[in-house]
């Protein structure tokens, strides 16, 4: 754990020392390359005046709720495509061509349907998570061996025990990826979704707040908070369901 610690300290502060270089060597002009320092001090500023925990506590309030309502929706969609072949057949494929589509492109849709307001914020969030994690809730159920099947109807499960206890217990494996991508497509949807909406407030708009007042130093320190987030979830979150997992199901060595 320790070595672990060291290995990645290094890593990001060499990463760090070669920006501090490169920004010392002035191949680009300050105002476009601004150097660690000045990131800091507009890091430290904007922590210290509240506008991060503002914009941070209002984007993470649009994820949850959005990326709540997706996974029910998703899991639902994967289980009843993954059971019925018809279904399969016609709603299945049309959620992976929908799958295709980038999350931006749902901006246009949700101003027009919601306006400028936190639903539509919820909206693009809910279309960038719910087809990865209904695709992978899908896979789940297909690759469910056929015995499990037949042992459950065999000890006498009605359709709502086998879901229980047969078909959602064989399907997590499956679908931690499709959880952990849904909530990064769901993350990178919100931030198009807020530098867009100039009304809209959160991460995403102090990143077009930085841009318009062409303040490298705020929009690389909101950059490094998106990316910190990220990691933190990843870490608390699904590093440890994956763990669980690997774990639960014996897949410890693989």
């Amino acid at each position: 754990m320790l070595f672990r610690l060291l290995r990645l300290v290094a890593f990001y502060g060499g990463l760090v020392g070669i920006w501090w270089l490169v920004a010392k060597a002035e191949i680009w002009p300050p105002y476009l390359l601004p150097s660690p320092d000045d990131v800091k001090q507009s890091l430290q500023t904007n922590l210290e005046n509240g506008r991060i925990q503002e914009a941070l506590k209002l984007s993470l309030q649009r994820l949850a709720i959005g990326y709540t309502i997706s996974f029910f929706i998703g899991v639902t969609i994967g289980i009843l495509s993954g059971s019925f072949r018809w279904l399969d057949e016609t709603l299945g494929s049309l959620i992976l061509g929908i799958q295709s589509l980038p999350s931006i492109t749902w901006v246009p849709l949700a101003i027009l349907w919601f306006g400028l307001n936190d639903r539509a914020m919820i909206f693009i969030v809910l279309m960038g998570s719910i087809f990865s994690i209904a695709i992978s809730a899908r896979d789940g159920v297909r690759s469910m061996p056929p015995l499990y099947h037949r042992v459950a109807h065999t000890l006498g499960a009605n359709r709502l025990q086998s879901l229980r206890y047969v078909v959602v217990p064989a399907m997590l494996p499956s679908m931690v990826q499709g959880l952990k991508l849904g909530w990064s497509f769901s993350w990178r949807s919100l931030m198009a979704g807020e530098l867009i909406l100039a009304s809209a407030g959160g991460l995403g708009n102090l990143l077009g707040f930085g841009r318009d007042l062409n303040d490298m130093s705020l929009v690389l320190a909101i950059m490094v908070v998106i990316v910190a987030v990220g990691l933190v979830v990843d870490m608390l979150i699904f590093a440890r369901l994956e763990g669980w997992v690997r774990e639960r199901w014996g897949l410890a060595g693989a």
